[in-house]
């Protein structure tokens, strides 16, 4: 493992790095023990404060765990898919609000993902899943549930029917796509979407759900996209109009 002290990024980046790739690599396996800090310290030359930045790096994207006592130090850790969640949640939060991405790109994408759980969903749903997802239309439908309640279970009905798929590489994927794509685009069109249709959109997707019917889930999600981008285009619409005179 490796380093450029002439890189302009930083040294402690770079040795999280150089680690990260030796475990990507299988250099490093799940359970091996790490050089010391004072060891590893010598072999990139760098301080140990450095080299301590860089192991918090790592514990922060749970790529290595530590432990103490006389057999103690940093240990390469078992990646969990509910550990990566986070993760990706974050990212994907992060490149749509920095960058130029069109709410028709977000949309398009997300969409495209979930209906990739269809018939999935529609042949490994169990029963918790579908106890989930009636469980969140029946919240949906309360009167008095505020917005940002609403937005919420909106996320967990379509958290449940993504995991009612039963392919934890697909729900790890799914977790930018629901749970920071939804969210955003809920932000946009809250303010012009009618409840009602979104909780019988749901209604179809559940229900098809529990008749294992996956062409029936695919065209409600195609139309709940349709309906997504249509308020869309209508709040766009109306944050363009110019303002009356003398408001």
């Amino acid at each position: 493992m490796k380093i450029d002290p002439a890189n302009p990024a930083d040294l402690s980046a770079q040795i999280a790095a150089a680690i990260r790739d030796a475990i990507v690599a299988g250099k490093l396996i799940v359970g091996d023990r790490l050089p010391s800090e004072a060891e590893l310290a010598d072999q990139f030359e760098v301080s140990r404060s450095t080299v301590r930045e860089a192991l918090k790096r790592l514990a922060a994207q749970s790529l290595i765990r530590t432990q103490r006592g006389a057999h103690g130090g940093a240990f390469i850790n078992r990646l969990s898919y509910e550990d990566a969640h986070a993760q990706q949640i974050t990212t994907s939060t992060l490149l749509l609000g920095m960058n130029d991405v069109s709410f028709d790109t977000a949309c398009e994408a997300r969409f495209a993902m979930e209906r990739a759980c269809a018939a999935l969903a529609a042949e490994r749903r169990s029963p918790d899943h579908l106890a989930t997802m009636r469980a969140e239309i029946h919240r949906q439908g309360q009167p008095g549930l505020t917005d940002e309640a609403f937005c919420a279970s909106d996320v967990a009905f379509h958290r449940a029917l993504v995991d009612a798929a039963g392919n934890p590489v697909l729900s790890y994927q799914l977790a930018g796509a629901v749970e920071a794509m939804q969210p955003l685009m809920n932000m946009i069109t809250f303010t012009a979407r009618s409840r009602g249709a979104i909780v019988a959109l749901h209604t179809r997707i559940a229900d098809a759900a529990e008749a294992g019917d996956g062409p029936a889930i695919a065209t409600a999600l195609q139309e709940l996209e349709n309906h997504t981008r249509q308020l869309a285009q209508s709040v766009f619409a109306a944050r363009a109009r110019p303002a009356p005179q003398g408001s």
